[in-house]
């Protein structure tokens, strides 16, 4: 009987310290997330360098696709919808950010294309989302700054064939 009375104070001392370390840990978040809010010294990415992220996965995205590496494909999908989240998160005061959402059909298009492994499908989405990238820098006055489906892959070692 000792040793259960024992086992159990033991358990109990565990379960009360991991939920005070809890509460500590989201006090401590608290406080990072109001100093990075409450200081303009602490560097927030601009959305020009989402969008040079953006622009680098687009470009990747097409090479993967081209070359029917579809779990690539899917890897740029997803890096394109986390930098758009972030542009959200990070960049929610600049108006541009409110024109975000032509680009979610399109993204849904090419993600049901390289789901199916449809390479015909895959390019009419992808243009698509060529469109959509450039039909929003109209709409936010940055049409001079016009995207197009890229002729050389962005990055000289990176191998976009299937292996």
């Amino acid at each position: 009987m000792k040793y259960y009375i024992l086992i159990f104070a033991i358990l109990l001392v565990t379960v009360v310290g991991c939920n005070e370390t809890n509460k500590s840990d989201q006090h401590a978040l608290g406080n990072v997330d109001s100093i990075g809010n409450n200081n303009p010294e602490i560097y927030r990415p601009g959305l020009g360098e989402f969008m040079s992220g953006i622009q680098v996965h687009h470009a990747k995205l097409w090479f993967a696709g081209k070359n029917l590496n579809w779990q690539l494909a899917d890897f740029e999908t997803k890096e394109i919808k986390e930098a758009l989240e972030d542009i959200n998160k990070f960049c929610a005061d600049r108006i541009e950010t409110k024109s975000i959402g032509m680009i979610d059909a399109p993204m849904d298009s090419i993600g049901k294309a390289i789901e199916e492994k449809n390479s015909l499908k895959f390019q009419h989405s992808y243009n698509l989302l060529t469109s959509a990238c450039n039909d929003c820098h109209k709409a936010t006055n940055h049409g001079y700054n016009v995207i197009k489906t890229p002729d050389t892959p962005p990055y000289s070692n990176q191998d976009f064939k299937v292996h």
